[in-house]
């Protein structure tokens, strides 16, 4: 079945060359320039991914994320941002942003997170139809449950987007491994461009305060030193 992405871009050279390029991944675009009507066309149903403009008339992008988020199911939501903006990067993935591209970008790195998003929903999908994997995994009082994709510290369920949760599931269950951001990058985005490991400390920061007990001294997401980060073995 043919997938269908939703752009929802005010700017018409951008949106014609995100356009063009989801066409070109054999893939239905539908193109709208206002952020309400955008909401409008996703809330119809039958969207697949949502790649999002941050600045939009009608209502900004984080507005229409957070909304997105609170509708049922899960589609993935591609955030588009401006260089100086690392503010509104952060924010949108507070809002449920699964990833953000800034501008100006290739057309290849575009195609690369595209196609790194919809392996992510594909794998999701087999692992909850998979009865053979875990039903939780336990690390001090940490607790995860893959197949319902919740956290817990103790009993109190913590909060993460979906992309927190695989970097953290990465993690766990490779306990004691060292891997390096740009490591992280192919395992757990998908992709690996050089320039873009800033996008994993902004995680790493991000789920260091949801989860450790002392953000400053973490028990769980370990630095080491000029390598990378590991799960507390």
């Amino acid at each position: 079945m043919t997938r269908t992405v939703l752009i929802i871009e005010d700017n018409p050279g951008i949106g014609e060359l995100v356009c063009m390029q989801v066409a070109d991944l054999g893939m239905r675009a539908i193109l709208v320039t206002r952020g309400d009507e955008g909401l409008a066309r996703f809330r119809q149903g039958g969207i697949d991914l949502v790649i999002l403009d941050l600045m939009l008339p009608g209502m900004d992008g984080l507005a229409v994320c957070r909304e997105i988020r609170s509708c049922p199911g899960y589609v993935p939501v591609l955030m588009l941002t401006a260089k100086s903006s690392e503010l509104d990067r952060v924010l949108g993935l507070e809002m449920g942003a699964d990833d953000y591209l800034t501008k100006p970008f290739n057309v290849a790195e575009l195609a690369a997170r595209i196609k790194a998003l919809f392996r992510r929903v594909d794998a999701m999908a087999a692992r909850a139809s998979d009865s053979s994997e875990p039903e939780e995994l336990v690390a001090g009082e940490l607790r995860i449950d893959p197949a319902r994709h919740r956290v817990y510290i103790g009993e109190s369920e913590i909060d993460l987007t979906a992309r927190e949760f695989d970097l953290l599931w990465h993690f766990a269950s490779h306990r004691g491994r060292v891997f390096s951001r740009a490591q992280l990058l192919d395992a757990v985005w998908g992709y690996n461009h050089e320039g873009y490991e800033h996008t994993v400390n902004t995680h790493i920061n991000r789920l260091r305060n949801k989860i450790e007990p002392d953000p400053a001294d973490p028990t769980y997401i370990q630095t080491v030193w000029g390598v990378g980060y590991r799960f507390m073995d």
